[in-house]
């Protein structure tokens, strides 16, 4: 008997349900993990650098991901530059201080103090200041040595059937124009500003898709109005729950079709809120639930056949993707 419009809505909840529920288990082992624990230990000996040198490190090597100086690869992480590798070119800070005379201020009234003879009262004091020196770093890409304990994958791989369709359906729920450009460090954006969605060529199905999803979802969710070519006003939510939202919202939708993204998924998910447990997770799975339900029930109207695809449990792998070891 064919299900009725409710029941099939209902049916469509209970599922979104049951894999939010995957999404907060799958995301809450992450954290207990052993080997997420190392990794955080791993990361927690990385220096954090400024967003400056984040940008000098990204123009000089734009597929870098963990990197440290020389020293620190080879006393921290047992691993060595390898021969022939040109370091990364940073600013580091160098403290400076000299021992001048200088006039006496009076604390209260911030001016010099005068002597008997009229004249400012002199004292010897040190002045501070901050320069900068050239220092060289290296990307893990660059070394060899004892293994690094990454989590998760970095790229997703795999072919989906009617991937055409799939993308075309994307194309029509999205809210904003979508295009695809020559490959950058990140993977996809939705810019605010332009209000459209970039998406890098030549990535695996699997990726090229939930990629769609996960900006789909930044365009639908965490859009601001553009007035004048100016964005108006502020964000409502954090750049850690925007970024949770997505990716979970592409994991639950990319499930729901039989396409597992649960390695990139759960370590991207954990990665944006490990240092809170699963605040962010926990505090949006309504609206979770609610955007990957649309974002279902709209792929399945542009695209029927999908609708007809059989539930993930009976599919087979054959579009699922390989794991592998790799830094995210």
């Amino acid at each position: 008997m064919k299900k009725t419009t409710a029941a099939r809505s209902d049916e469509l909840a209970a599922r979104v349900k049951a894999l939010t529920d995957k999404l907060e288990s799958g995301v809450k082992d992450v954290f207990e993990s052993d080997a997420y624990k190392s990794y955080l230990t791993a990361m927690s000996k990385l220096h954090r650098y400024s967003f400056g040198n984040v940008l000098l490190i990204l123009w000089q090597c734009p597929e870098a991901s963990v990197v440290a100086g020389f020293g620190k690869w080879k006393k921290e992480f047992g691993r060595t530059v390898k021969p022939g590798e040109k370091g990364i070119q940073i600013l580091a800070p160098v403290p400076r201080k000299k021992l001048i005379l200088q006039p006496r201020i009076d604390a209260q009234t911030m001016t010099p103090i005068l002597g008997a003879d009229g004249q400012p009262e002199k004292e010897w004091a040190f002045v501070r200041w901050t320069d900068f020196r050239i220092v060289y770093v290296f990307d893990i890409s660059q070394t060899e040595g004892k293994e690094f304990p990454f989590y998760g994958v970095d790229e997703l791989t795999g072919e989906v059937p009617q991937y055409a369709e799939f993308v075309a359906a994307i194309e029509k729920l999205s809210p904003v124009p979508i295009e695809f450009r020559e490959p950058e460090a990140s993977k996809g954006c939705y810019n605010l500003l332009e209000q459209k969605t970039y998406i890098n060529e030549g990535m695996s199905q699997v990726q090229t898709l939930k990629t769609l999803i996960h900006e789909t979802a930044h365009a639908k969710l965490h859009a601001l109005p553009v007035e004048n070519g100016r964005l108006v006003g502020l964000p409502d939510k954090g750049n850690h729950t925007r970024e949770v939202e997505a990716e979970s919202i592409a994991y639950v939708v990319c499930q729901h079709f039989g396409i597992d993204t649960s390695d990139y998924s759960f370590a991207y998910v954990t990665g944006w809120s490990r240092d809170k447990e699963l605040p962010e997770l926990k505090a949006s799975l309504d609206c979770i639930s609610k955007t990957a339900g649309e974002m279902i029930t709209a792929i399945e109207a542009a695209c029927p056949a999908l609708a007809r695809m059989p539930p993930e449990e009976s599919r087979d792998n054959t579009f699922h993707h390989e794991t592998h070891s790799a830094s995210r």
